[in-house]
């Protein structure tokens, strides 16, 4: 029972800092909106922000990582030169990261034209390609910075890996505030502290892992066995990533042509990854290593008790946030976002786009729970496939709805071909055996979790409707969301405690073993 509550108790502190993060980069997003609006600048940067952290699924928290982290814990646990292979790595990709940088650069409007060719032949299309040529040099430090992590994170210190996003949007909030006192053109300083951040965040990474000596040494690349089976376990992996950033460019491609709806979509997806980063992200992070160590050890209870506690713990705080996202859109979007150049329409729009986003936040977070057992066995093969049914069927949703409801066609087919891609990872996760089996808890809880997230909406719907007045009120919608989240979530835990969904008592042995 230890290694699970440790597994928790790692999350909870991944998530604490995501939280942080996602907390500082949500006062970032209201930032922007209340500088830029939805307006051509707003649409330009969304645009060549995206750029380099598309690519980065690629190189950095997404296909690299995926293949790097279980090779890495396996040699930590083997004693067979982590070091060495982590050196070797760091070099191959470096240089790789080097030659993309400078040819996404000289690309650029090129790259604009494929993610929203909806912007040729007015002002968004040149901003994006002038932001986008100054943004994407940011992919090179940020991947590091994920290798880095990596390592870190193997050898159990999620503290320093965890701080690094904070240091990014404490950053831009600070760049904002400045240019906004100089009279700065805000478009041009936010495209210019993005890789100012990139540097400072590879900079505090170094040092973090110099300090515990875990910086790998620089080499030139060299293309070791170990380097050859990295690649052959992250090829798969790529092309699944490439996929899902397909799903993406097709959203965008349709919200293009619609002027503020790439920023409509941007705004929403940032509420919604609030709960899948904070959750998300953590229990991925502690997840991938973990499994890694007890499959490969042969332990496949340990593994099966480690993937129910995360599944668990995962869908215990992500079903009533979906259910809010869905319920209180608009409150949210509203107090939120509405300020400055963010208006009534844009505010609708986000809603609307908030709510079929949480709709899907569930199967994002079982995707963060099942691709682990996966990646943790070194099938890299089977998510790819699973990945291009995913695609074809959001290509389908989004272009099919898109002649009937418009630009929210695009948030349509990211939720439901999310529900898809959950549904082929469940299914394809049958045949490993024990380790990927529902237990007793699990199969107990998830019920009660569900009802009790299910009266917590009943409660929040009728509340928003009473409290409609105050939330439309500039001197007290502040407080009446905050009356209104407070309520709910007092609900959600009355309610799970009443049910059985979760006991006081595990929450209690998980501090007890953090304090520790």
């Amino acid at each position: 029972m230890a290694r699970p509550i440790r597994l928790i108790r790692g999350a909870v502190t991944v998530g604490l800092w995501t939280l942080l993060s996602r907390g500082a980069g949500f006062v970032r997003d209201v930032m922007i909106a209340g500088y830029l609006g939805t307006g051509a600048m707003a649409d330009a940067f969304n645009v060549a922000f995206a750029l380099p952290n598309m690519f980065r699924r690629f190189f950095a928290e997404g296909a690299f990582n995926m293949a790097f982290v279980p090779l890495y814990a396996r040699r930590i646990d083997s004693g067979e030169d982590p070091a060495t292979f982590a050196r070797d790595a760091l070099a191959g990709l470096g240089t790789v990261l080097v030659l993309f940088s400078l040819l996404g650069t000289l690309l650029m409007p090129w790259l604009v034209w494929a993610m929203a060719s909806g912007f040729a032949g007015d002002a968004r299309f040149d901003l994006a390609v002038d932001y986008g040529r100054i943004t994407f040099v940011y992919i090179l430090f940020i991947s590091l910075v994920a290798l880095l992590s990596g390592i870190l994170n193997s050898h159990g210190q999620f503290t320093e890996a965890g701080m690094v996003p904070v240091l990014m949007n404490l950053m831009f909030i600070g760049a904002m505030l400045l240019a906004d006192r100089a009279g700065w053109n805000m478009g041009l300083t936010l495209a210019w502290t993005t890789p100012v951040t990139g540097i400072v965040q590879l900079g505090f990474t170094w040092v973090a892992a110099a300090r515990l000596g875990l910086a790998p040494a620089i080499a030139r690349p060299r293309l070791t066995p170990e380097v050859k089976r990295l690649l052959v376990i992250a090829g798969p992996v790529v092309l699944s990533g490439g996929i899902v950033q397909i799903n993406m460019i097709v959203g965008r491609q349709i919200a293009s042509y619609t002027e503020g709806a790439v920023s409509w979509l941007v705004y929403a997806d940032r509420l919604y990854q609030l709960p899948l980063g904070v959750v998300g992200i953590a229990v991925g992070t502690v997840l991938l290593p973990e499994l890694a160590r007890r499959l490969g050890a042969g332990d496949s209870p340990g593994g099966r008790e480690a993937l129910n506690r995360a599944a668990e713990f995962a869908l215990l705080l992500t079903l009533p946030a979906a259910v809010a996202l869905v319920v209180i859109a608009h409150p949210l979007v509203s107090v939120l976002y509405g300020r400055g150049a963010f208006g009534a329409a844009d505010a609708e729009a986000t809603a609307l786009a908030l709510a079929i986003y949480g709709a899907g936040l569930p199967a994002f977070m079982l995707h963060k729970v099942l691709q682990p057992l996966f990646y943790a066995r070194e099938d890299t093969r089977s998510p790819f496939r699973y990945a291009l049914v995913s695609m074809g069927l959001n290509v389908a949703i989004a272009l099919g709805l898109g002649a009937v409801v418009g630009w929210s066609a695009a948030a349509w087919g990211t939720t439901l071909s999310a529900w898809a891609m959950a549904a082929l990872l469940w299914r394809g996760s049958r045949r490993m055996g024990e380790a990927a089996r529902i237990d007793a808890r699990l199969r107990a809880r998830l019920w009660r979790i569900a009802l009790a997230a299910a009266i917590m909406g009943a409660v929040l719907w009728a509340l928003a409707l009473g409290l409609g007045g105050w939330l439309d009120q500039a001197g007290m919608r502040y407080g009446a969301l905050a009356l209104l989240v407070g309520i709910g979530a007092a609900v959600y835990f009355a309610a799970g405690a009443a049910l059985g969904a979760f006991r006081p008592g595990d929450i209690g042995r998980i501090l007890r073993r953090k304090r520790g």
